[in-house]
Formats: structure tokens, C-alpha cells, sequence
């Protein structure tokens, strides 16, 4: 597996003014697509439901009053092929049915393409109305474009395309060749129309009664743009803003507002093949290649970045990365991104473990020049500047990034981790609610008493967040959500115990608010015991200051220990195993060696070390990035790192978290809503966010936790 450490041999211009505004169409490029996978889905379902409801509306008082729909159809807009009843209950038909199929997304092409007709019937026979015409342009749009990620169609397409259905291949093959083929032109389409909606009406289309000879010379500016499709977004912008100023004075939802959809969906949707934008960035690309466009041939020859540890300040060091000419091995002993910050849900039984994990691979499917690779980094020979995989697998590499994070420390009674498991993985998390499960289903069956006593009663031992946590949890676990289904025990007389050694919980926090902690732990039933220090572990509970405390499940957040990294590299260490970092986080006498997160020691926090948090592991590694390239630019380093610290946050319980900003200090339900928000916009991927909040919603409004599982073998 061996790899040589070269440097760049392809041909890569990167100095002149080309390269500069290759690179510059690129970033904007990559600006704008980020917009359209956040917000296009949105735009899409917005237009969909305001044609819908336009249409229901219409049809729903035409249904209601069938007579005048019949009057229309005979004097109004007479169909010379079809009887008046028969056409007004028709066009009601295809309203109603139209109407919902568009809100749905369900066979959205065809309710789009009748409701189509019927709005050029009625433009053409009944009122020559711009709305209508507006409306029809935006049907189009999804008759040939169909509809967006949130739909129905999207959800089953693939399985009803391998149905035994008549025809349903066929349409398949067609809707395949809408998109490559329909789409583009239809994107042009709007383009045109727009643009001629400027042009031929003047004002009228923003402001009755201005002509087309007043048109400011920055709007002819962006309809010529327009047309061509050259700097399309850009173009669109003041076009949209003015549109947007009307619709504002307005209120109405006449023409302003339709033309705002369309020069929103050509903002999002950006320009199409039939555009200068895109010979233009053909061009650059062939002449100025960035990595994103670079052949697998071609990235190897560029030097080679390995990250070992795919946390947070790896996987943002790695992302960061994605425009910097080099090639990029990830490896992690596991396959998936994990959100630790929720990790004690998971153990709790308020989440699934894939709510807060994301296959990494899953991550960088977009970015080319990295790879992703499972496996358990041994050693590191920094002489050879290999990575030592395994046993024998070695991996070379030109700079290295060690984001291997921390494990638990015992402070040297590691024979008590078997009996005091700790929480900083997935299987942590489902072993301890196993164990918090278990003990309740044995303490069920149990006929001694003092066993059933010992059954439910849970040690937490460390005061900090993890352990405020982690006991606040599991008392609600016990007094919410099981009560009435154990016939023999009462689950809410559970005893959970909070022991920490220093004087008051939370020690990072200012002591008002570790004062709130303390109230709120004890006002869900938690004892907790400050300047307390546990003595011994075993299986039959905790000794704390020559106390006896009979207890069968027992958890550690006591202290954390960094990874074996400082011993790979041979660097210097702190008592907690952390390797310390100059000021631009690279290992002093290491050439390329970098270390990030709870593997480094850095005192960039005014003099004070980095916390091990994860918006610190994320500084870092966007810091580590940009040394990165300007290293292999040939640059002089950024300057120092600095850590910005934003706040500290922690939950306790329902309505009870507290937060520290620094001047602004919040408790209570405000802290908890604010946690939760911050929490939820932290994790990795919209469907874990969407889960995430679905799953606190129900059990917030039910006290019911739906992960309460017993896996794995009964200890």
C-alpha cells in the first residue's frame, strides 16, 4: 500500500490574472451551486403549492357555484367540441385534480401539462390576463423540469419505475430525456421571457405606467446579460430586487410577484448549456484546471495530505481542503461522522445512533480529491514520513494531520472501565443503554429487595457537561415516559447519583449558572455530591470517601486521555497524553506534522488551552487547511492560530439547560430552546437534522422515548 510523497507534476498555472479568475469563477461557481441544493427544494415546493392553491381556489368556487360555471362555459368561452356541462365539470376536474397532484408532487408532469392547457385556454378564449400568462410560464417549467426533491414523484420514482406497470419504462425513458434534453431549453425559455417582459412592457411589469424608453441603464445592462446568459445570477440580482421593491409597496400578488418566482428559480437553477457562462467556464476549465476538475491520473500527481481521525477537525480540515491542489487520504477506524455532543441521547433513549452519524464516505461523494480509507493507524514513522495502518500497511504521505481526538481516562484504575464504561462512541452509547434498560428489567424480576434497590440506582461519576448530561437523562428517562408499564417496580423511584470531585458542577461555566445546573439536576430528582472522590469501582457499586454505595450500573465522565499520537511522532505531551503544538499547530521538529483537536495541546485561548469542544476541533481544523496551502503554494504561514471562543452550552432536562456567552449568560427554557437549535444546525446532513427535530418534537409533546432497545449480549 505503499504511496510515493510527490510533489505537483501536472501543469497547474497558478499565478497570472487567468488562474486568479479561473479560480474566482470557481469559488462563486461552487457559491451559487451551495445555494441551489439548500434552497432550490424550497423554492420548488413554494411554487408549487402557490399554483396550487390558485387553481384549487378557482375551482373549488366554480364547483360551489356549477350554475355560473355552466354560463361561463356557454356564452363566455364556448368549446365548439364539447357540451357546455361536460366542459365545466372538465375544467373543475382538472383544477381540483391538478391542484393536488402539484402540492403532492405526484405525477406532477402530467397535472401540470392539464392545468397548462386549461390557463392557455382561458388566456386565449376567456381574459387576455398577464397573471395567467405568468402562471402558464411556470407550469411549463414543470412539465419539463418536473419536480424538486421534495415530492412524491422524487420518493417513488425509482420504484415505480421497476413496477410491471404498462408504459411506465417508456414514460421513464421520455421524462429522462426532458430533463437532458427539454430542460436546458426551457431554462433558456425563461430567460428569453423574462427578459422580454422587461423589454417589450417597459415599468408596466414593475410600476404601471412608465415605458420601455425610461429603463435605467442597469436594467438593460442585466437584461442584455440575460439574454446572452453571461454573469446570469449576477444579472439576476438587481432585476430581482427591484422586482421584490414593487412586490413589497404592492402587497398584491399580481405580475411582480410571478416575474420574483422566475428570476428566482433562473437564480438558483443558474444559467443553462445554451449560455456564454457555461462556454466561458468550459474554457477556463480546460485552460486553468482546478482540482475539482483534475482526472484521478492527474491528482496523483499532487502532493499527498492523510488526516488520521475523521472527527470534527478532520473533517473540516479535509473539506477545507476540496479547492487546495493536493490529494487527500481520511482515515478513521470507522466508517461513519459522529456528532458526540448527542451521543448521551443515544444512550439515553432518546435518539438513534444514525441520527447523529454520518457515513464519511457519504461526506466527501462530491469532493475527487479525497479518499477515504477504514482503518486503525498503529504508528507513525515521521524519517520515512509514512503512516503505519494495521500491521504492515504503510501509507506516505507530504503533510500529515493527526485529528485522532481523546479517550477515557481512569487516572490510572483501568481495571474499573469494565464497570464504569465511559461515552465516546456509538457502541459506548448502546452499551450504556443497554445497561440502563437491563437494570430496570431486572430490578423487575428481582425478589431480594436491597438487590432491587442496587438494580435502580445509577452512578454518574463526573461533574462536566457530559456527566450533567447524562444524569439529567436518565432521570427523566425514569420519570417520564415508562411509567404504568413495570407491574412490580415503580421506575420513577430510580436513584441517580451525580459525583464529582471538585467543588461545584461545571467548573468551565461561571458559578451562577453551575448553581442553576445543581437546582435543576436536583429538582428532577438527581443527588448530587460535590468534593467527592471515588475510592474504588466494582461490580457491586462505588466506594466514595470510605462510603459503601450499592449500585449495578455505574457510568465514567470523569477525565479524558488524548490518543497514542504523541507517542507515534515522538513529540512532547502533557500528563493527559496531549501533543503540543506550536503556534500554527504544527509538532515542533516534525516537518509537515500538524496536530488538531483533543490530540493537540495549544495555548491559543489568550494563554490558555484550547478547550476540547467541538467548534474549537472545527477552528483548528479550517486553520490547518489554510497552512496547508499556503505550505504547498510555497507561502509563509498564516499567522498565529487564535482561538475564538463562542459560548458554552449544556442541558439538564426538559426547559433546563444553561448557556455562557461570555457578557450574555442565559438558563432555563430559553437556554434549552437556544441549545437545541444550535445542536440541531450542527449536525451533519439535512435528514439528521429533520430526524433530530422530529424525534425531540414527539417526545417532547408525548414523554415517550421510541429507541428503548436492548441490544447486544446481557451482561
Amino acid at each position: 500500500m505503499a504511496e510515493a510523497g510527490t510533489q505537483s507534476t501536472i501543469p497547474m498555472r497558478r499565478r497570472g490574472p487567468g488562474w486568479r479568475l479561473s479560480a474566482l469563477v470557481g469559488r462563486t461557481g461552487d457559491l451559487f451551486a451551495g445555494g441551489e441544493r439548500a434552497l432550490a427544494p424550497i423554492l420548488d415546493l413554494v411554487i408549487r403549492l402557490w399554483l396550487a392553491q390558485a387553481f384549487w381556489l378557482e375551482g373549488m368556487y366554480l364547483a360551489l357555484n356549477f350554475e355560473t360555471a355552466v354560463d361561463l362555459s356557454t356564452h363566455v368561452y364556448p368549446v365548439a367540441w364539447m357540451g357546455p356541462v361536460t366542459a365545466a365539470t372538465l375544467g373543475i376536474v382538472i383544477e381540483l385534480v391538478g391542484s393536488v397532484l402539484l402540492v403532492l408532487g405526484l405525477a406532477t408532469r402530467f397535472g401540470a401539462l392539464a392545468l397548462l392547457v386549461l390557463a392557455l385556454i382561458n388566456f386565449a378564449v376567456y381574459q387576455q390576463l398577464a397573471v395567467t400568462l405568468f402562471q402558464a410560464v411556470l407550469l411549463g417549467w414543470y412539465v419539463c423540469a418536473g419536480p424538486g426533491p421534495v415530492s412524491l414523484d422524487r420518493l417513488l420514482g425509482r420504484g415505480i419505475a421497476a413496477t410491471a406497470l404498462p408504459l411506465t419504462a417508456s414514460v421513464q425513458a421520455l421524462f429522462r430525456r426532458m430533463d437532458a434534453y427539454g430542460t436546458p431549453v426551457y431554462q433558456l425559455f425563461l430567460r428569453l421571457w423574462i427578459a422580454g417582459a422587461f423589454w417589450l412592457a417597459g415599468r408596466p411589469v414593475l410600476e404601471p405606467g412608465r415605458t420601455a424608453d425610461l429603463l435605467p441603464g442597469l436594467e438593460w445592462a442585466c437584461l442584455a446579460l440575460l439574454v446572452a446568459g453571461l454573469l446570469t445570477r449576477l444579472a439576476t440580482l438587481p432585476l430581482l430586487a427591484m422586482t421584490l421593491w414593487v412586490q413589497f409597496a404592492t402587497m398584491q400578488a399580481g405580475v411582480p410577484f410571478y416575474a420574483g418566482l422566475i428570476l428566482l428559480l433562473i437564480l438558483l437553477r443558474g444559467p443553462c448549456l445554451y449560455s456564454l457562462d457555461q462556454v466561458v467556464g468550459a474554457w477556463l476549465k480546460r485552460r486553468w484546471p482546478r482540482v475539482t476538475d483534475l482526472s484521478p491520473a492527474q491528482l496523483a500527481g499532487l502532493p499527498h495530505v492523510v488526516i488520521v481521525g475523521a472527527g470534527f477537525g478532520g473533517v473540516t480540515a479535509a473539506k477545507a481542503l476540496c479547492r487546495t491542489p493536493c490529494r487527500i487520504t481520511l482515515i478513521d477506524r470507522r466508517n461513519y461522522h459522529l456528532f458526540q455532543p448527542l451521543l448521551y441521547q443515544v444512550a439515553t433513549a432518546s435518539l438513534s445512533p444514525a441520527d447523529i452519524a454520518q457515513p464519511i464516505r457519504s461526506l466527501f461523494r462530491d469532493q475527487n480529491n479525497v479518499r477515504v480509507m477504514m482503518g486503525r493507524v498503529t504508528d507513525v514513522d515521521t524519517e520515512a514520513k509514512e503512516v503505519v495502518v494495521g500491521e504492515e500497511d504503510r501509507v506516505s504521505y507530504d503533510v500529515l494531520v493527526l485529528a485522532t481526538g481523546a479517550r477515557h481516562s481512569y487516572f490510572g484504575k483501568d481495571d474499573w472501565e469494565p464497570y464504569a464504561p465511559g461515552l465516546k462512541k456509538i457502541d459506548d452509547a448502546t452499551d450504556i443503554r443497554r445497561r440502563i434498560l437491563l437494570a430496570f428489567e431486572q430490578a423487575e424480576t428481582a425478589e431480594d429487595p436491597n438487590e432491587q434497590a442496587a438494580l435502580l440506582t445509577f452512578v454518574v461519576v463526573g461533574g462536566g457537561p457530559t456527566g450533567v448530561e447524562l444524569a439529567g437523562a436518565i432521570a427523566e428517562l425514569a420519570r417520564n415516559g415508562m411509567e404504568k408499564e413495570f407491574r412490580t417496580i415503580d421506575p420513577a423511584s430510580a436513584r441517580v447519583l451525580l459525583i464529582q470531585s471538585a467543588p461545584r458542577l461545571l467548573p468551565p461555566f461561571p458559578e451562577a449558572l453551575s448553581a442553576e445546573a445543581k437546582r435543576s439536576l436536583t429538582g428532577l430528582g438527581v443527588t448530587v455530591m460535590t468534593d467527592s472522590r471515588v475510592d474504588d469501582v466494582d461490580e457491586g457499586g462505588v466506594t466514595i470517601g470510605g462510603e459503601r454505595i450499592a449500585a449495578r450500573t455505574v457510568f465514567w465522565a470523569a477525565g479524558v486521555a488524548a490518543s497514542p499520537a504523541a507517542r507515534w511522532v515522538q513529540g512532547e505531551k502533557n500528563r493527559a497524553g496531549q501533543l503540543k503544538v506550536d503556534a500554527h499547530l504544527s509538532v515542533p521538529g516534525r516537518d509537515g506534522v500538524f496536530a488538531i483537536g483533543d490530540t493537540a495541546l495549544s495555548e491559543a485561548w489568550d494563554g490558555k488551552p484550547v478547550p476540547g469542544l467541538a467548534p474549537a476541533a472545527k477552528q483548528q481544523g479550517g486553520y490547518v487547511a489554510r497552512a496547508i496551502g499556503r505550505r504547498l503554494a510555497g507561502r509563509k504561514p498564516p499567522r498565529a492560530f487564535r482561538y475564538r471562543h463562542r459560548g458554552s452550552l449544556a442541558t439538564i432536562g426538559r426547559k433546563a439547560a444553561v448557556c455562557d456567552f461570555g457578557r450574555i449568560r442565559l438558563k432555563g427554557a430559553p437556554a434549552w430552546w437556544l441549545w437545541g437549535a444550535v445542536h440541531i444546525l450542527f449536525l451533519v446532513g439535512a435528514r439528521n437534522r429533520i430526524s433530530v427535530a422530529l424525534e425531540w418534537f414527539w417526545a417532547y409533546l408525548t414523554f415517550r422515548r421510541s429507541i428503548r432497545l436492548i441490544t447486544g449480549e446481557r451482561g
